[in-house]
């Protein structure tokens, strides 16, 4: 095994250098700078998302939901939602409106972690987020971390999800640095007693049974340095500017609403809203003694001879299946309110 991975990983070096690519170096350099300046990972727990493998376009999985959920449920509603919605806006047909329905159905009274319709596979996805840690706290974006064209604040800007077609292939790293990140990590399971024994169980046995990994796009999030350390204050983000716009969203006017703000500290935020977004793309700011960051997070998804890992028994659930939408007549579409 561990011959076979370094034969990749001189696999990918080859690979950048006969790309030439003055670009992928720096990145390349970037990444080995983060490994000195950020060390140690920090382990955050799972997210789950959706997968599809869609015979029509190839054997491979591709994400139809972004690997962000923090529960198994919430992806599978998710999935709901997304079958429910190609039934209704998508197709005309239909048998292919009936079969897209069965499936939602199935959902709605299962905790169900595959689906087919219309011959694709859809399956709910496991992965484990985690973060570079240093001296200094976690790390924050990188120079050479992807950016919008325009870097809008405008709330209703959207730019594209993260995740979303992207092909979950073990073959394929990013450079040598990414390979050397899976080597290092083929191995890891949950450990030590702050875990169940169950949930260690169960992690020991996936790195036999999904032996390969795939690392997902990088995100970036916002997050709060507390007195036991750093806590989410967002989903993630696509890009480090996108969450710089959560965090000036956050302080403009979201959080008044959300925890109450008086006029007085509502005004306050306010004020440093505007002094966070007059500083451009600053990845550190902090206000009433509240220090806030953007982090540059990955993700680890296992994957193996069946496709990517589904949720594991130990995966927490904080409730059930529900039935999230009307009836549709599978013949013209129209919705039937109960």
């Amino acid at each position: 095994m561990a011959d076979d991975w370094q034969q990749r990983i001189d696999a990918l070096q080859e690979e950048l250098v006969r790309r030439d690519d003055p670009a992928a170096w720096v990145r390349e350099a970037d990444a080995m700078e983060a490994t000195v300046r950020y060390p140690r990972i920090a382990l955050r727990g799972p997210v789950f998302g959706i997968a599809a493998q869609d015979p029509a376009v190839g054997p491979q999985w591709r994400v139809v939901k972004p690997v962000v959920d923090g529960m198994p449920q919430v992806a599978r509603d998710g999935l709901q939602s997304h079958l429910f919605f190609t039934a209704k806006d998508d197709t005309d047909d239909p048998a292919v409106r009936r079969e897209l329905l069965a499936a939602v159905e199935v959902l709605e009274r299962e905790p169900a972690d595959e689906v087919t319709a219309c011959g694709v596979r859809y399956r709910v996805v496991r992965g484990d987020e985690f973060a570079r840690m240093g001296d200094d706290g976690l790390e924050p974006p990188r120079p050479t971390d992807r950016e919008p064209v325009e870097r809008s604040w405008d709330r209703q800007t959207r730019h594209a999800p993260l995740d979303v077609e992207f092909v979950l292939d073990p073959e394929h790293l990013d450079g040598p640095s990414a390979g050397a990140l899976t080597l290092g990590l083929r191995d890891f399971a949950y450990r030590g007693s702050r875990f169940p024994a169950d949930v260690r169980a169960d992690s020991e046995r996936a790195v036999a049974t999904h032996p390969e990994l795939v690392l997902l796009p990088t995100g970036f999030g916002v997050v709060e340095r507390g007195g036991d350390g750093w806590r989410p204050r967002s989903t993630l983000q696509p890009t480090p500017h996108d969450a710089r716009r959560v965090l000036y969203d956050g302080m403009a006017e979201i959080w008044a609403m959300l925890y109450q703000f008086d006029d007085t500290k509502k005004a306050r935020y306010a004020r440093a809203a505007e002094e966070y977004r007059a500083l451009g793309h600053a990845d550190e700011f902090e206000v009433d003694g509240q220090v806030f960051r953007i982090c540059r997070v990955e993700r680890l998804l296992r994957t193996g001879p069946d496709g990517p890992e589904t949720p594991r028994p130990s995966d927490v659930d904080e409730y059930g299946p529900m039935k999230m939408h009307p009836r549709m007549d599978p013949l013209d579409g129209s919705l039937t309110h109960e």
